[in-house]
């Protein structure tokens, strides 16, 4: 296929609209099924350079869910506890354990659950019956992969009444040294990102603490493509291979990194037994779910009245207020969490705020003229930071 033509653009009256390669060959990727929006595309091209990355960095299958051109989260495929499994609504798909490609979307879906709503999902590996009926019962938009098995294909095949997008990309493709794109009928013309991002880049360690295992290095790495293809500033947390939070397109980098923080925070306390444990009607669908517990964990005035909101209708008792104190508690015994930003950390309050989440481990390009202010509160708080070197912003 040489060219495809859209329904629209980015809004329904920006018409008319199509992709195409601009030396006449064929589009790296076949739809499978379904009609891809511009916007599909758009993620699901960012999301597959992503995941392949990922995999490329570290050997292991990787996924991503992506929404409005930024990563909800990325994972590769290790194993889950029972309790993650729980949290992450998949305790019961069965033959998880045995689909690393299953788990790492499972991981990846989970980690963000509000923010994954209405995702496109990208896969490094071939997407197997497993995966394909953990995607089947969330609400995407579509997925793009390397290939898929036929009982895939036949499950996702059936989706949003047959009109779910599936793609197919060529993984042998490589794009043009050169790329461009127009705004408001300006070319703009750069070379491709084409920056391998490897445990090399991990080597420079700055602090007086250097141990980095390695579990912590592929959180790293893992951390570190994310947001490369991530909209900036961006800043993401991460710990047990994937993503946990992700702070995207804000203006300030103090920004990103309160926004990844909580969602961090988010991740760690949907774990807890108060979540794990809410007394859900049997038969409340998971966005509904979803919805509650972000609220019932961002919960920080009055609990007990708020709970009082329209309980009934989704639970067959009313909860226990998730208190500030527990909450905090909770939290004050979180480690080993890494942190990634895009650009240089300006100043030492990301450091202060990524610790209130965890965080041991700092991977940054350094350069700012406060990069002393920035080392000296790590070496305060016992962690470990590296200087990248580079910068990976991304519009």
């Amino acid at each position: 296929m040489k060219n495809l033509e859209l329904k629209y653009g980015c809004n329904p009256n920006q018409k008319p609209s199509q992709v195409y390669m601009e030396d006449g060959s064929d589009l790296p990727f076949e739809v499978l099924n379904g009609r891809p929006g511009y916007i599909n595309l758009l993620d699901a091209l960012n999301g597959w350079q992503l995941v392949s990355e990922i995999k490329e960095a570290t050997g292991v299958p990787a996924a991503a869910s992506f929404k409005h051109v930024s990563p909800s989260s990325a994972a590769i495929g290790r194993p889950m506890s029972d309790t993650l499994k729980k949290a992450c609504f998949v305790d019961d798909i069965e033959g998880l354990d045995e689909s690393p490609i299953a788990t790492a979307y499972a991981r990846a879906r989970g980690t963000d659950r509000m923010s994954s709503f209405g995702d496109f999902i990208s896969l490094s590996d071939c997407c197997d019956a497993t995966c394909a009926r953990l995607i089947k019962r969330e609400v995407s938009d579509g997925v793009i992969a390397p290939d898929y098995t036929e009982e895939a294909l036949e499950m996702l095949r059936q989706k949003k009444k047959g009109n779910y997008v599936i793609l197919k990309v060529d993984p042998d493709y490589r794009p043009a040294e050169i790329e461009k794109k127009q705004v408001f009928g300006v070319t703009f013309e750069q070379r491709h990102n084409d920056l391998a991002i490897t445990e090399e880049c991990l080597s420079n360690v700055v602090t007086a603490k250097k141990d980095m295992p390695l579990e912590v290095k592929q959180d790293l790495l893992i951390a570190l493509i994310a947001l490369k293809y991530t909209q900036s500033n961006s800043v993401a947390f991460a710990k047990d291979g994937q993503t946990i939070g992700i702070g995207a397109g804000q203006q300030s980098r103090v920004h990103c990194t309160r926004l990844a923080g909580s969602k961090a925070d988010n991740w760690h306390l949907r774990q807890t037994e108060k979540v794990l444990n809410l007394p859900f009607k049997e038969g409340t669908k998971r966005p509904n779910k979803d919805n509650f517990i972000d609220r019932y964990i961002a919960m920080e005035d009055t609990p007990e009245s708020r709970l009082d909101m329209d309980w009934e209708s989704l639970f067959s008792e009313k909860p226990e207020p998730f208190t500030i104190e527990e909450k905090k508690a909770l939290l004050a015994k979180v480690k080993g969490v890494s942190v990634a930003s895009d650009a240089f950390f300006p100043f030492s309050d990301n450091i202060d705020r990524a610790k209130e989440s965890g965080a041991e481990y700092i991977a940054q390009p350094g350069g700012s003229t406060r990069d002393e202010e920035v080392l000296e509160a790590c070496d305060r708080y016992g962690m470990v930071m590296t200087y990248t070197g580079f910068r990976l912003f991304h519009h």
